[in-house]
């Protein structure tokens, strides 16, 4: 892969310059995390949890007699704002408040009552996994059970709703994991997931689509309703099967959990029998025997009451010595699940010596321990083969201790877990995420799949011939965490042309302080001598964008020297937007991903390009430009004394800027009248897409720069016409025009055109010209049957 683009040697020249910027900027801000007592580290809930705290004893409805309540609860809720926003978050920690310039800073808020009772609705309960954007994924891919609940704290039906699902959580706890989704705070997630009404419940299984739970919602309903998607199953033993059972369990490794129902004594129940067999799905079978119709059986065994025993794999069933079988007297499915894990094998153990050649081999998510005592080891992870075993990954342990040399190697120097993929020790990623079950299932399945390995000072590249892209992280940064999963998508599709690494900044700070790394996380495509730092938001879809525009800009990067030729000496009908910007700037740094979009956007309207204006500071200073970003419209040359348009809106984002850029080009459609409606569309020998449009309309105006890009992109084949509603009213209501705007098409097919067209339902220039040229094909094809079958006659 090349990269033909020029290195921002600014990052040499000016180092100094941008340190103390940077300094500046952040040091001088008031700091949000300290404004919502919580510290940098802090996830998403713990943010949410620290906010409704202050809000509900700082709210103006509580200090009516504070004349500053109002602005001191504008500072936290500005705060919370900022840091719940996973891209603000990474604007604020790299540029503090200068880098949300570009961010409109509402004054609203809502009621003290709102955040008392409608606030975080499910914060508090642990039961509950409240699940946002960046984790929504990978908990519901983990090959685990999941009913979640998406819900808005505006909807009444929530509230009434959220008791039920409480109570719920607790009595399907360890069978299936119960969630909630914050649409108020995760409504691209909610929009994605086609989430229209509230509350909205589904079931998530790996394999399956998603099931929309439509019933009523009671506790009972919603247990029926989730249990069917519990796989296991409760197996009835009896003489014939039982003791084949016990035997076979020593070659499949896996044991039995049997509930004895006698005359005597309390008997698990069946809902209880049916929850065990899912909280140990994949780890033991669970079985229940009737001792009424299997006397001799239970008698066998010594069994005078009801009772449940696990009979590990290999175990005897002798009924004088019962070697090795676990007899438990609880009725709770949450004590026997406990007392069972517990007694299940740990994971082996590799040892330093055949370490290299186990992980050259195979597989494996190893957990790093440092001695026996280390906690590490909780038991619902032993779960993880079971979840792990169609990636045909092993887990294992492997201390520390017994080999210092080796985990300083792989610069592990506290307890963690990290995947191996199979092609030695120098192919690996260390786990970053929450130490939980489904966190560590969909990072294990993500890494072993993805091209992204842990680097340090010996693989961090160096001159290497081909390029890098390296991830600077910081393990505590939320945003550093949350990129990981979008950097593991982002290396598959680009395997074989571009390798990617992620370097720890609290274990290796020299090799960042090295690489001028201010804040976490920085991205940074390293091309040989070329360093190319990545801007754009936290997506596997936006990285690729970045790796694209490296590959063929987008963006011109001009001199004063090309900004000349190119610029001030353009052709008669070219059209040029420049952006003067610096780089130290935050509000221009947040801009530069969204300019490069937009130049993508534009390609072949309008020609887009870039000034460096601490690199050309002189010329900038010429130009008059005395901010940044300063966004300027050159528009087609003319005898007007406006040598070009300075950008004043609000928005920066691509799509505002794309908007506004397209209002300049030059019209290719033609306006009509009713005459001329009648004789050139009607009448004429032309295929015509039309307009019709209200000049007070909204959408018109939006989508009014939307059909020139159609106009000019079907010149030749279709003409384009607008016809304005509002001063020919009859004609529109003559071609049954009911909504504004509406787009027709009025096909040439040898005889006089039907008035009312073809309704086209689509407001996007692309779409509109593929179906044109679709109804362009099939009337030519049609006429070529014609032409035949007149041939044939003859």
């Amino acid at each position: 892969m090349e990269f033909l683009v020029s290195k921002p040697d600014y990052l040499k020249r000016s180092l100094l310059l941008v340190l103390v910027c940077v300094i500046v900027l952040v040091c001088t801000d008031q700091d949000y995390y300290s404004l919502l007592g919580v510290s940098k580290e802090a996830s998403s809930r713990e943010i949410r949890q620290a906010f409704k705290k202050l809000a509900l004893k700082l709210h103006p409805d509580k200090n009516q007699n504070d004349p500053n309540a109002h602005e001191n609860f504008l500072k936290i809720n500005r705060a919370y704002e900022v840091l719940k926003d996973e891209d603000l978050r990474k604007k604020y920690d790299k540029y503090g408040e200068k880098g949300l310039e570009d961010q409109q800073q509402g004054g609203r808020y809502e009621s003290w009552h709102f955040y008392r009772y409608d606030f975080g609705i499910y914060d508090d309960d642990p039961e509950i996994i409240t699940l946002d954007r960046g984790e929504f994924d990978a908990a519901v891919n983990s090959g685990e059970l999941w009913f979640v609940n998406f819900y808005s704290p505006r909807c009444s039906h929530c509230h009434e709703l959220a008791p039920t699902w409480r109570e719920f959580a607790k009595e399907m706890d360890g069978v299936i994991r119960i969630g909630a989704v914050n649409c108020g705070d995760n409504r691209m997630l909610c929009r994605i997931k086609g989430i229209n009404s509230y509350p909205s419940l589904y079931v998530f299984k790996t394999g399956m689509q998603p099931v929309k739970y439509y019933g009523d919602r009671s506790k009972e309903s919603l247990k029926n309703f989730a249990v069917q998607y519990v796989t296991s199953t409760v197996t009835e033993l009896w003489a014939g099967n039982f003791v084949n059972a016990i035997e076979t369990s020593f070659a499949s490794g896996v044991g039995w959990l049997i509930t004895f129902c006698a005359e005597h004594g309390d008997c698990l129940s069946y809902q209880t029998r049916l929850k065990l067999a899912g909280m140990l799905e994949g780890l033991v079978n669970v079985g229940w025997m009737d001792c009424g119709t299997q006397g001799e059986l239970c008698d066998n065994l010594d069994i005078s009451s009801s009772t449940t025993a696990y009979f590990p794999p290999g175990a005897t069933i002798n009924n004088k010595e019962k070697g090795g079988v676990l007899f438990l007297n609880s009725l709770d499915a949450r004590e026997i699940y406990q007392e069972v894990m517990q007694h299940l094998p740990d994971f082996e153990i590799i040892s330093a010596a055949s370490l290299e050649d186990r992980v050259a081999h195979h597989r494996w998510l190893l957990f790093f321990q440092f001695g026996e005592s280390d906690k590490s080891n909780v038991q619902e992870f032993k779960k993880l083969k079971f979840l792990l075993k169609d990636e045909h990954i092993q887990v294992g342990k492997f201390d520390c201790l017994s080999s210092p040399t080796i985990c300083n190697k792989l610069y592990v120097y506290q307890p963690c877990l990290a995947v191996f993929k199979g092609k030695g020790t120098g192919d690996y990623e260390i786990h970053h995420g929450k130490k939980i079950l489904y966190d560590i299932v969909a990072f294990a399945k993500e890494s072993v799949n993805s091209h992204v390995i842990t680097l340090g000072p010996q693989n961090f590249p160096d001159k290497e011939k081909e390029p890098w892209l390296v991830d600077f992280f910081a393990p505590w940064c939320p945003p550093c965490r949350a990129l990981l999963p979008e950097l593991r998508k982002a290396s598959k599709h680009l395997y074989g042309q571009l390798k990617f690494g992620t370097l720890d900044c609290t274990v290796h700070e020299g090799l960042c302080n090295m690489h001028n790394i201010r804040a976490y996380p920085t991205t940074v495509v390293f091309n040989q001598s070329d360093v190319h730092e990545y801007e754009g938001h936290h997506s596997a879809e936006q990285i690729l964008e970045f790796i694209e525009d490296l590959r063929n800009p987008s963006v011109v990067s001009l001199t004063p020297e090309t900004f000349v030729e190119l610029v001030q000496r353009r052709k008669r009908e070219e059209i040029w937007m420049v952006d003067f910007y610096a780089p130290w700037c935050g509000p221009c740094q947040a801009l530069m991903p969204e300019w490069k979009k937009m130049a993508r956007m534009l390609n072949g309207l309008i020609s887009v390009g870039s000034v460096d204006c601490q690199k050309y500071y002189s010329f900038c200073h010429q130009e008059s430009v005395r901010g940044y970003p300063e966004i300027r419209l050159f528009s087609q040359k003319s005898n007007t004394a406006h040598q070009y348009y300075s950008y004043n809106g609000w928005h920066r984002d691509s799509y505002s800027l794309r908007g506004w850029a397209l209002g300049y080009l030059p019209q290719v459609s033609v306006d009509l009248t009713p005459q001329s409606f009648t004789e050139k569309v009607l009448n004429g020998k032309d295929h015509w897409v039309i307009d019709f449009y209200a000049p007070w309309c909204g959408p018109c105006q939006n989508f009014a720069p939307e059909f020139e890009i159609l106009a000019k992109t079907i010149k030749g084949k279709v003409k384009a016409g607008k016809v304005d509603c509002q001063v020919y009213a009859q004609t529109c209501q003559t071609a049954d025009i009911r909504a504004y705007p509406t787009v027709k098409f009025y096909p040439y097919q040898g005889t006089k055109k039907n008035v009312l067209g073809e309704y086209i339902d689509s407001r996007d220039a692309k779409g509109i010209a593929d179906l044109l040229n679709e109804k362009l094909e099939a009337i030519q094809n049609k006429g070529k049957r014609k032409k035949s079958r007149n041939k044939v006659r003859i």
